[in-house]
């Protein structure tokens, strides 16, 4: 008995610490904010007139979680345009709009299926 109580509390933190570890390999900001920032960057940039939509051309599912994470880390956002609505995000907004990308890439466990 005392030897299945063992076994049952190795395997329970096991399993605690490996959803902890790829809980962490990705950024940690807020996905579903990311998402809503990025479609009113988008849509700024389409009022100034620098895009021909309001609708955002450039879709998670585009490249790979590795992609991204160069992308982002190193604040190289001339893909996306809209470089004066870039340049005026705060860390944390660049930060969501990165985990939105990271967590809906092509090899993500859920790419995003629509723009």
């Amino acid at each position: 008995m005392l030897k299945k109580i063992i076994i049952a509390t190795v395997l329970v933190m096991f399993t605690m610490g490996s959803s902890i570890t790829f809980a962490s390999e990705g950024p940690n900001g807020n996905k579903r904010k990311g998402k809503y920032t990025y479609r009113k960057v988008v849509k700024r940039c389409f009022k100034r007139g620098n895009v021909d939509s309001a609708t955002p051309k450039i879709s998670p599912a585009d490249k790979s979680q590795a992609e991204w994470k160069a992308i982002f880390e190193g604040k190289n956002f001339s893909e996306f345009g809209c470089s004066q609505e870039w340049a005026g995000l705060s860390n944390t907004d660049t930060l969501d709009i990165y985990s939105y990308f990271y967590n809906f890439a092509s090899d993500s466990d859920n790419p995003a299926s629509c723009k």
